[in-house]
C-alpha cells in the first residue's frame, strides 16, 4: 500500500468516527437533575427536626451542636437510617453526591459506609431491590438502570426509597433521571415514628449496604418510619440526648445503649441509674408511649476470650435490676428485649461485636415480633393476614394522601360510625371528599344523620384495610359502631378460606384497638358472573363473625334478582352500585345501623 492510499484511509476512518461519535451523542437523553432544596417541604424521611433543617442531610439540628458532646455530634451527621422516597417512572436513576470521610473502614465496605440503596414498592406493596452499579470517587455515583418503569396496574410510575450512608455525612446529592421521566418526591411519612437511640450496632455497623442496616429493615417490615439515632461508640443515655430524644411524638421509643456502657465506662450503679432516669424521662412527657428496653446482643468470641463474657452478662444483670425496680415503681409500658430473643449465633457477627447482614436480619426479626406484641399488631402466614399498603390507581386519587386526610380528620371530625371498604364505600359519599362519588344523595339521606365517616379506599383489599388500622387510623377515636365491608378485591387473588381469614385477624386488629364498639360485617356485595360464589363466600364470612361474636349483614343479598343473578339496574358495570344501587344500600344500612 502506498503512502497516499494509508492516508486516504486514516483520513476516512477518521471521518466515521466523527460521524458515528455525533449519532451516539445525539441519542444520549439529557438528564434531569432534582436536589432536596428543590423542594417546598421536608423530604428526608426519618429526620425528626427536619422543620430546623430543610434540605441538610443529618440527624440532630443544629441547636444540638452545644448541647451534646462533640463525638455524639459529629456522628449526627453521619446520614445513617434517613431516605428520600421518590415516585418514578424513569428508566434509569443516578445519584451521585460527595461524602466528607473515608469511603469505607477495615471491618465495613464502602457500600456500607459510603453508599445509597435503591429499593422500589410495586402497586401491591410488595418491596423490591435495585441493583446499581457505582463508583466511589470524588463524587460518588450510583446508577440503576433498565428499570422496569411501570407497573400492570398503570404507567404512572411507582414508589422508590432511596437509603442514605451509614457512616458518613454527605453533600451536593443529587438525584437525575432522563428528562421527560416522571419524579415526584414524596414527603415525610405522616404516621408516629418508631425511635431508636443506641450504639454502632444501631447506627448500622457492619451491614454491607443500607438497606441492611436493622433499623431500616425493621422500617422495611414494619412499613412505618424509624428514626435512626444510633452514635457508633456514644450511645451513653446521656441526659441531653435523652432530652432530645423526649422531643419526638414517637410510637415506641427503643433504648438499645448497653453495648456503650460496660465496664469500665460505667460502673454498676451508674449504668442502673441513668436506665432508670432515662425511662422516667421519657415517661414523664409521654406517659402513654411504649419504651423498650433492649439487652446487650453479646460478644460472639466469649468462650474462646472469656475475659469478655462478663461484660455484656454484668451489663444485661444490671438491666434487668433496673426494669424491675421501675416496674416495682409501677413505671408502666415498659417492656425488655432479652439477649434469648434476639439470637445470635458465631456466623452473625464480622468481629465478634458487629452483626453482618445475617446479624443484622436477626436483630430486625427480633424486633420486628417484640415491636408486634407492644403494639397489637399480629401478622400471619395468609397473604389476607399481611398488612400492606397498595397504589392501583393512583390516576383516580393518592392513596397516602387518603390515610393522611383521614388521620387529620380524626382529630377535628371523630364521627359515631366508622364505614371501612374499598372503591364501592370511597364512591358512596361522606368526608374525606373526591371527585367519584356516586351515591352522594343516598349518603347524606341515609348515613350522614348517623354521624357516619367513608373509611372507604379505591381498590383497598383486606390487607390493605388491616395497614390501615395498624397505621393509626383507629387511634384517638371512640366510635360506637364500625362497619366493615371488604374482600371483594381478595376474590381474584385469593381462595374463600384465605379471604375469611385474613377478614378474622381484621376483626380482630380492630377490636383490639376499639374494644368498646360494635362491630358489624357487611357481606360482600354481588357481582357479575360471580354470583354464587359470592353467596358461598357470605356463608363463610357469616359463620366466622358468629364465632368471633361479631355482627354479620348481608344487606347486598337484595341486589340479586329472581333468578340469582344481579339486578342490572342497581349497577354501572356489574360490581359497583348504580344511584339506585347506593340508595337500596343505604337504605338497608341506616336499618342495620339503627338496631333495627
Amino acid at each position: 500500500m502506498n503512502p497516499i492510499s494509508a492516508l486516504r484511509i486514516s483520513q476516512y476512518l477518521v471521518i466515521l468516527w466523527i460521524i458515528t461519535t455525533s449519532a451516539v451523542a445525539q441519542t444520549v437523553q439529557p438528564t434531569s437533575w432534582w436536589k432536596p432544596s428543590d423542594s417546598k417541604f421536608p423530604v428526608i424521611d426519618g429526620q425528626a427536626w427536619s422543620a430546623e433543617m430543610r434540605d441538610t442531610i443529618q440527624r440532630f439540628p443544629p441547636r444540638a451542636e452545644p448541647l451534646v458532646r462533640k463525638a455524639v455530634w459529629n456522628l449526627s451527621r453521619q446520614s445513617a437510617g434517613l431516605s428520600i422516597r421518590f415516585v418514578s417512572d424513569a428508566p434509569q436513576i443516578t445519584v451521585r453526591y460527595k461524602v466528607t470521610g473515608s469511603a469505607a473502614m477495615p471491618h465495613m465496605p464502602a457500600t456500607g459506609v459510603s453508599g445509597v440503596d435503591l429499593y422500589g414498592i410495586d402497586s401491591d406493596g410488595t418491596w423490591h431491590l435495585a441493583a446499581g452499579k457505582y463508583s466511589f470517587k470524588d463524587t460518588v455515583q450510583y446508577t440503576f438502570a433498565q428499570l422496569r418503569p411501570n407497573d400492570q396496574y398503570h404507567k404512572l410510575g411507582r414508589e422508590y426509597r432511596l437509603y442514605l450512608p451509614l457512616y458518613n455525612s454527605i453533600r451536593d446529592l443529587e438525584i437525575g433521571v432522563p428528562a421527560g421521566s416522571r419524579f415526584t418526591v414524596l414527603p415525610q411519612r405522616a404516621e408516629k415514628p418508631i425511635v431508636v437511640y443506641g450504639t454502632s450496632i444501631a447506627q448500622g455497623a457492619c451491614a454491607s449496604r443500607p438497606g441492611m442496616a436493622w433499623t431500616n429493615i425493621l422500617a422495611r417490615k414494619l412499613d412505618r418510619t424509624v428514626i435512626n439515632l444510633g452514635f457508633s461508640g456514644n450511645g451513653r443515655l446521656e441526659k441531653e440526648v435523652i432530652d432530645l430524644v423526649n422531643e419526638i411524638d414517637a410510637k415506641v421509643f427503643v433504648l438499645d445503649c448497653l453495648p456503650n456502657l460496660i465496664q469500665p465506662i460505667v460502673d454498676s450503679t451508674e449504668l442502673q441509674k441513668r436506665i432508670i432516669e432515662s425511662v422516667k424521662t421519657i415517661r414523664a412527657k409521654h406517659p402513654q408511649t411504649p419504651i423498650l428496653l433492649t439487652e446487650h446482643d453479646g460478644y460472639t468470641e466469649g468462650y474462646l476470650m472469656p475475659q469478655r463474657q462478663p461484660l455484656f452478662e454484668n451489663a444485661n444483670r444490671d438491666l434487668r435490676k433496673a426494669f424491675a425496680r421501675l416496674t416495682a415503681e409501677k413505671v408502666t409500658g415498659i417492656y425488655l428485649l432479652p439477649i434469648a430473643e434476639i439470637g445470635m449465633d458465631l456466623d452473625c457477627m464480622v468481629d465478634g461485636t458487629h452483626p453482618n447482614d445475617l446479624g443484622m436480619m436477626r436483630y430486625a426479626d427480633a424486633y420486628e415480633k417484640k415491636l408486634r406484641e407492644i403494639l397489637q399488631q399480629p401478622i400471619g402466614q395468609l397473604k389476607t393476614q399481611i398488612p400492606t399498603r397498595q397504589n392501583r390507581e393512583p390516576g383516580s386519587y393518592n392513596w397516602e394522601e387518603r390515610h393522611n386526610d383521614m388521620l387529620k380528620l380524626n382529630q377535628t371530625e371523630p364521627g359515631k360510625i366508622l364505614f371501612f371498604g374499598n372503591s364501592i364505600t370511597h364512591n358512596w359519599g361522606g368526608k374525606p371528599l373526591n371527585n367519584r362519588i356516586k351515591g352522594a344523595d343516598s349518603w347524606q339521606k341515609y348515613l350522614d344523620p348517623l354521624q357516619v365517616r367513608n373509611f372507604g379506599f379505591g381498590w383497598d383489599r383486606v390487607e390493605n384495610v388491616l395497614w390501615r388500622v395498624y397505621h393509626d387510623e383507629l387511634d384517638g377515636l371512640a366510635p360506637e359502631q364500625i362497619v366493615i365491608n371488604i374482600g371483594t378485591n381478595n376474590i381474584a387473588q385469593n381462595t374463600d378460606e384465605e379471604i375469611v381469614q385474613g377478614l378474622k385477624l381484621l376483626v380482630q386488629a380492630v377490636r383490639l384497638k376499639q374494644p368498646q364498639a360494635k362491630v358489624t360485617l357487611l357481606g360482600i356485595y354481588p357481582r357479575r358472573d360471580l354470583e354464587a360464589r359470592v353467596t358461598t363466600l357470605n356463608t363463610g364470612i357469616g359463620a366466622m363473625a358468629k364465632s368471633e361474636r361479631i355482627g354479620f349483614q348481608d344487606i347486598g343479598a337484595n341486589m340479586l334478582s329472581k333468578d340469582g343473578k344481579i339486578n342490572e339496574t342497581l349497577f354501572s358495570d356489574g360490581l359497583h352500585p348504580n344511584a339506585a344501587g347506593y340508595e337500596l344500600l343505604g337504605k338497608e344500612l341506616a336499618r342495620v345501623l339503627k338496631g333495627k
